[in-house]
C-alpha cells in the first residue's frame, strides 16, 4: 500500500479533542469533496507529473500539489530520521479516507504511536479500532458526495464547521439519526469569523456542545 504525501511536520494539535497535544501531521493528497471554505486546496489533485521522492515533499513549499508514494514504514523511518518527539500523528488531508488506512495506522500503533484520522464523512473509513476517528461532515459541497451514516457511526468525534444557521440545521439532521452517547460534539466557525464564533457559542450552549477554535491559527503555527 502507497500513500501520496503532500506533507509531514510535527506541531502542536489545533483542534477538536487533542488540542495542545503534540503531534505529528501526515497530509494525504487527493479530495474530490470540493469545500468552498478549505484552507488545503492544493492537496485536491492527483496529478502524476507531480509526484516527486519523499526527500524533495520535506524541503518543497508547503501548499503546492506535489506529493511522494510513500509506505507505511517510510513514514515511519521519516518520523525517525527528523527526530520527531510526538506520539500522537493526525493523518489528514486532502481526504485520508479515500486510502486503506489499516497498514499505516496497525504499524503506527505496533511502534507506539497513536492514530487520528481526520475526515469528510464521504468516503467508508478503513481504519483500525483504536485509531481515533474525527468527522467534519461535508454537506452539500461541489463534489456532490454524500456523509456516510458509516462514518458518524464510527466518528469518536463529530467536529462541524459553521458560519450560518443552516449549518447547525445540516448537523442536527445528520445527528438525528445517529447515537451521540459516545461521541463528542464541537462546532468551529469556520475561518475565525466573528458572527460564525458568536453563532458557534450560542448553540453550543444551547445543546450542551463543544467549541473547537482551531488554536494553531491564532498561534500563526502549521
Amino acid at each position: 500500500m502507497l500513500y501520496k504525501v503532500n506533507e509531514v511536520f510535527e506541531t502542536i494539535q489545533g483542534e477538536g479533542s487533542f488540542t495542545g497535544v503534540p503531534a505529528i501531521f501526515v497530509r494525504l493528497q487527493g479530495c474530490p469533496v470540493g469545500c468552498s471554505w478549505c484552507d488545503t486546496k492544493h492537496t485536491w489533485s492527483i496529478n502524476p507529473d507531480l509526484n516527486i521522492t519523499l526527500d524533495a515533499v520535506m524541503v518543497k513549499s508547503a501548499e503546492t500539489e506535489q506529493w511522494a508514494a510513500v509506505s507505511a514504514e517510510q513514514i515511519l523511518a521519516l518520523f525517525k530520521a527528523k527526530g520527531y518527539q510526538a506520539r500522537h500523528v493526525v493523518i489528514t488531508g486532502g481526504e485520508p479516507c479515500m486510502y486503506d488506512l489499516h497498514p499505516l495506522c496497525d504499524l503506527l500503533h505496533d511502534a507506539g504511536y497513536q492514530s487520528q484520522i481526520e475526515t469528510s464523512g464521504t468516503f467508508e473509513i478503513l481504519a483500525p479500532l483504536q485509531s481515533w476517528v474525527t468527522v467534519s461532515p461535508k454537506v452539500n459541497m461541489k463534489g456532490g458526495y454524500k456523509v456516510l451514516q458509516s462514518a458518524l457511526d464510527r466518528a469518536n468525534e463529530i467536529k462541524h464547521p459553521v458560519a450560518m444557521d443552516k449549518h447547525i440545521e445540516q448537523l442536527l439532521q445528520l445527528l438525528h439519526r445517529t447515537d451521540t452517547s459516545a461521541k463528542l460534539i464541537y462546532l468551529q466557525p469556520i475561518s475565525q469569523q466573528t458572527k460564525a464564533t458568536a453563532l458557534a457559542i450560542a448553540y453550543c450552549k444551547k445543546h450542551n456542545w463543544r467549541l473547537s477554535v482551531q488554536v494553531h491559527k491564532y498561534l500563526g503555527i502549521e
